[in-house]
This record gives structure tokens, C-alpha cells and sequence, in this order.
């Protein structure tokens, strides 16, 4: 079986997608049974692993699911592996069929009156494609099993979940050790509600080539140093348009000094407090403090108030017509047709998504990545939309997903240090893709070398190291 290109494996397919992709892997020759096999023989591997020897219990739905999981336990007991087989109803697929009869092993039909016990336990119930609850019977029985078992693997997605959604369609659903994806990501992996419920996750590549159109995993952020005949100029002069309340723009300026840009330039409404001696102090009025062309890139939103005196400092920041980061409280003032054309990057939370939805007349329903596509096209905007599961979307629907990153970053200021991180490389790279695209990874590494339980400024101080891991 060939390889999948490294551009197939960066993918995160819905279950249209992932189908689509497979019957083209059998109109090039492959077989339903010949994928099964792969599929169930990569993620035995990963399962051998985290068992150790020890007992496991494949649960094996009716489907494909459950073929994939009588495969795993052949692939564990060819290897020494004491494995069982529960399945609660008959293989009804002819490759789940033929995947039972080439096991021999023990299996239990049925719902046993007594659940067994052991130490890893491996979903393969119903796994993608599920759009409805389970069943009273099925969810006790998975819910039994993974109370009786220290470790449980979900093979796919955990049953139970919505595979393009995210959505827990069972409350309660046990959480899992490890997931391994077969063929291709899913959105699942990467969207709340779900994703916290699936542990450690792993890829089995089944040959599955590029879908055009379909979303991609984050990448490393990858940085180059500035030349060796760059200056400040050329490194990029960012702006930070501030407002009544200096703190967050403060944060977001202590993030961007150390996310590339060769100068900075606060443009303060009144007294800015404390300010790092390499930041110039700008007290203009916007429009004029931006009329220097030598400006690369502009940040507004962070402290900027929401009054009159806020509206008109937004509006000055946008006609300027430099590439601008737009956060917080300028997310909260913004109207259509601001900032068209200039390269404009969003980046709201759910509150400020929804605001935004009703300011351009956008519905507010639907997985997150199609409400960040809607504002993506309507604002001309790349959209950040934050949180546990971020997504980055484009106006050309191009949408990327990033990983689980570290859950202390849910307190105060961090997205004040993530726009500004954006804003700085956007200062650097003059694009606002990849700008947000290296500012949300920047984002998540400075939060991985922060530790536990760090505040804003912790972040945004380690916002270097990050930018050290990247090059």
C-alpha cells in the first residue's frame, strides 16, 4: 500500500471527505477488506504498545468499526497479547464478516451478565459517522466496560461522538487514553466538546491521498532569522493603537516585542503606566501617528474602551490601510465594510464571534469552523476564532485547526498576548495567514514552557522561548 503524501496526513476530513477518500483508494485498486487491515494493524500496533502485554477487551460494533477492532485483536494475540472480543450484536458488513472469521479468537456475543475486568479497553463500537445517541444498552455496556478497565482506547473516534461537529451525543461518555485516527484526522479530534475526551491522539496512515478543500492541522510555526542586513525598519515597525484602559494593550505590547518585530510604537490615549524603554510612546491622534509609511503592521482592540472616543480610534486605525490585527474591544465596535482590502486579521472568542455574527447579519449556528468561514467571507478577514478549540479560517474558506493546547491559558490577558504575538509577526511577514497561523502556534508553545498556573505576563514573557523552539 502506498503512502499518503505529507500534505494528506496535515488533513482533517469530515465523514464525507474520509468516504470519498477511501472509495478513490478502491477505484485505484485497493479492497474494503485490504483497508480494514491497515487500518486495524496500524492501530494494533499503537494498542500492543500502551498494553504492554497486559489483558485487553476489544468492544466490536456491527460495522466497519467492529471490523477494524477484530483485527486489532488478531494483530495482539499473533503477538502474545491475551485478548477477548465483546461483541453485542453480529458483524453485518461482508469485511467485518470476513475480519471475525479470520480472528479464531474468544468471543463474547451478546451483553455478558457480567462485565469482565482488564486492563485495556478498545472502543470499536460504532466510532465515525455516528450522528445520533447511543442506545440505553449500548452506552451502559461501553460505560461499564471503560469503568472496569485502567486504560481504554478509542479506535477512530470514542462511540458517541459527532465526528464532524465534535458534539457528545451521550452525556457522560467515558474519557479516553488514547485515539488513534484511522486514514485521516477528524474534525472531532480538534473540536470541544469532544476533544478532551480522547486523550493522547495518533494517526494510522492508510494511503489516503489529498482532499481538495479540506481543512488542515496547524503546522510547527517555522522562523528564519531577520538578515543579516536587517534593521529595524525591515524587521517591521508594528503599532499598537491603545485606548482607556492601557493594561491589555500593555500585555499585548510585552508579547509582541519578543514575537519579531524590529519596533514598537504604543499610540496611547492618556498615561500608559510603566513602558518598556525600547517601546516609543506615541501621544498623537491615531490618524496622524499612522500616517508614517514606514509602519508595517497595526494592532487595535486590546484596552481600547467602547465609547465614541474607542469608535473613531478604530476607525482611524482601519483607514490607515495597513495590515491590522483587530481584537477585543475593537472586535465588540466593528461594522461591515471597515478594513476591506487591507489585510485584516480577527481574532474573537465566543462572545466576541457571536457579536461580530450579529453585526454582519451572520447566522450564529453550525460547528465552528463554517461561523469562522461566514465572518471570514463577509469581514474580508482572516478570523482567529479562539479558545480550547481554535480555528483559523480565510475568505477563500480555507480553515485550519489548532491542537489541544495547554488549558492555563484560560485566565485573564492571554488573548491579549496572542493578538499581540499575531501583530507581531504580522509586522514581520506582511501576510495575515501566515501570520496567524505562526502567532497561534507561538501561542500555544509560550504556554507550554510557562508551566502551571501562570498569568498574562508569565505568557507573554515566554513568548522568546517559543519563538527559540520555532527556528
Amino acid at each position: 500500500m502506498r503512502k499518503s503524501p505529507t500534505v494528506a496526513l496535515q488533513q482533517v476530513l469530515t465523514v464525507a471527505q474520509m468516504r470519498a477518500a477511501e472509495t478513490a483508494l478502491i477505484d485505484a485498486g485497493a479492497s474494503v477488506d485490504s483497508l480494514m487491515e491497515i487500518a486495524g494493524h496500524g492501530a494494533g500496533a499503537w494498542v500492543h504498545r500502551l498494553a504492554a502485554g497486559r489483558r485487553v477487551t476489544v468492544l466490536c460494533g456491527p460495522g466497519n468499526n467492529g471490523g477494524d477492532g477484530y483485527v486489532i485483536a488478531r494483530h495482539l494475540a499473533e503477538r502474545g497479547v491475551p485478548v477477548r472480543v465483546i461483541a453485542p450484536g453480529p458483524p453485518r458488513t461482508a469485511a467485518a464478516i470476513a475480519a471475525r472469521a479470520a480472528f479464531g479468537g474468544t468471543v463474547i456475543d451478546g451483553v455478558p451478565a457480567v462485565l469482565p475486568h482488564g486492563d485495556v479497553l478498545v472502543d470499536c463500537l460504532f466510532g465515525s459517522g455516528l450522528t445520533r445517541a447511543l442506545d440505553a444498552d449500548a452506552f451502559a455496556l461501553l460505560s461499564g466496560l471503560a469503568d472496569r478497565h485502567h486504560h481504554r482506547v478509542a479506535i477512530d473516534v470514542p462511540s458517541g461522538v459527532d465526528s464532524d461537529s465534535g458534539a457528545v451525543l451521550n452525556p457522560g461518555l467515558p474519557t479516553f487514553d488514547l485515539t488513534v485516527a484511522l486514514g485521516a484526522w477528524k474534525h472531532a479530534h480538534f473540536a470541544m466538546p469532544a476533544a478532551p475526551l480522547m486523550g493522547a491522539l495518533r494517526l494510522v496512515d492508510i494511503g489516503v491521498s489529498a482532499v481538495p478543500g479540506a481543512a488542515i492541522v496547524l503546522p510547527r510555526a517555522q522562523l528564519a532569522m531577520p538578515a543579516a542586513d536587517a534593521y529595524k525598519y525591515t524587521r517591521g515597525l508594528l503599532a499598537i493603537v491603545g485606548g482607556a484602559m492601557p493594561g491589555a494593550a500593555m500585555l499585548a505590547t510585552l508579547a509582541a516585542r519578543h514575537a519579531g518585530a524590529g519596533y514598537l510604537r504604543l499610540i496611547t490615549q492618556g498615561d500608559p503606566g510603566a513602558v518598556p524603554a525600547d517601546v516609543v510612546v506615541v501621544r498623537e491622534d491615531p490618524a496622524a501617528a499612522l500616517a508614517d509609511a514606514r509602519i508595517a503592521a497595526v494592532l487595535v482592540g486590546p484596552g481600547l474602551g467602547r465609547d465614541g472616543v474607542a469608535r473613531e480610534r478604530l476607525a482611524m486605525a482601519l483607514a490607515a490601510g495597513r495590515p491590522t490585527v483587530v481584537d477585543a474591544d475593537g472586535l465588540m465596535l466593528l461594522r461591515p465594510g471597515q478594513g476591506k482590502g487591507t489585510g485584516i486579521v480577527l481574532t474573537p472568542h465566543a462572545g466576541e464571534l457571536a457579536t461580530l455574527e450579529r453585526a454582519f447579519g451572520l447566522p450564529g449556528a453550525g460547528p465552528k469552523r463554517d461561523r469562522a468561514i461566514r465572518l471570514a467571507v463577509a469581514a474580508d478577514a482572516v478570523v482567529v476564532a479562539k479558545g480550547p478549540d481554535t480555528v483559523i479560517a480565510t475568505p477563500d474558506g480555507q480553515v485550519i485547526v489548532a491542537p489541544r493546547a495547554s488549558s492555563w491559558l484560560s485566565v485573564a490577558g492571554t488573548g491579549d498576548v496572542l493578538a499581540g504575538i499575531i501583530a507581531g509577526r504580522l509586522a514581520v511577514t506582511r501576510d495575515p495567514l501566515r501570520a496567524a497561523c505562526q502567532g497561534v502556534w507561538l501561542h500555544g508553545e509560550a504556554a507550554r514552557h510557562a508551566g502551571p498556573a501562570f498569568a498574562a505576563a508569565d505568557l507573554a514573557l515566554c513568548v522568546q522561548q517559543a519563538v527559540r523552539a520555532a527556528l
